[in-house]
């Protein structure tokens, strides 16, 4: 998984190469691009939370456009580091600025998402979208928690990239697929109120995986990081 993962980060590093080179010419610092990604990811909050009020139930268009600037925002944040490593502008409170921007980021992205899946009374979703959030943030804190006691803590499936990735990627597809299986498309369950399948379900089946996975990522920072400090206490 991990050489894939990679494997694929240096093929985005081709592609944004030679942005990352104007941006040095230009002399733009990776804070500026930290702080884009912020923005962008309030206004992807900001469409979910438009489509909440603006479209109905069963109106996922705006789900789309959510995803695609949730994926936008994503590269900016690939971008900030690779800027940093690359124009040689690394500094800690550039480290800790990044770190608690893209907290930021995280948040405003789930609480868009939540705010549009309880307006159209998805709230079986909703509660799985609270604990994506809940997990996301354990899993940066251990990770902050455990190297500030001098662990290194970066395991785990469900990082920052993939959580981006599957939710920005799901949203998208949701939003593209929908018009073509049908806005009201469902496979019916014992409940004709709980189908074992929607259109929407596109999205939030894999939001519901982040959910499950990112929380079980900070039980393993949690349980490696005991094993470290006891080891380390031997």
């Amino acid at each position: 998984m991990y050489t894939l993962k990679s494997a694929g980060q240096q093929v985005i590093y081709q592609i944004i190469n030679p942005f990352i080179k104007l941006l040095i010419a230009l002399k733009v610092t990776p804070n500026v691009i930290t702080t884009v990604g912020l923005i962008l990811n309030i206004a992807a909050a900001g469409i979910f939370v438009y489509a909440a009020e603006a479209s109905f139930r069963g109106d996922f268009s705006y789900i789309g456009w959510g995803g695609a600037m949730i994926l936008f925002a994503g590269v900016f944040d690939m971008i900030d580091g690779r800027l940093a490593r690359v124009g040689n502008m690394s500094s800690k409170f550039g480290a800790f600025y990044d770190s608690v921007l893209d907290r930021y980021s995280e948040m405003f992205m789930f609480l868009g998402i939540c705010y549009y899946l309880i307006s159209h009374h998805y709230l079986f979703s909703s509660f799985f979208a609270f604990l994506a959030l809940i997990g996301s943030s354990m899993v940066s804190y251990t990770r902050s928690r455990a190297e500030g006691l001098g662990v290194k803590c970066d395991i785990g499936w469900m990082q920052r990239p993939e959580r981006i990735v599957i939710i920005g990627g799901s949203a998208l597809i949701c939003g593209i697929l929908a018009p073509i299986i049908g806005n009201d498309f469902r496979i019916e369950g014992f409940s004709p109120r709980i189908p074992w399948f929607e259109t929407i379900s596109i999205f939030t089946i894999p939001l519901t995986l982040v959910a499950i996975l990112s929380n079980y990522t900070a039980l393993q920072r949690i349980e490696h990081t005991q094993k470290a400090l006891e080891k380390n206490e031997k």
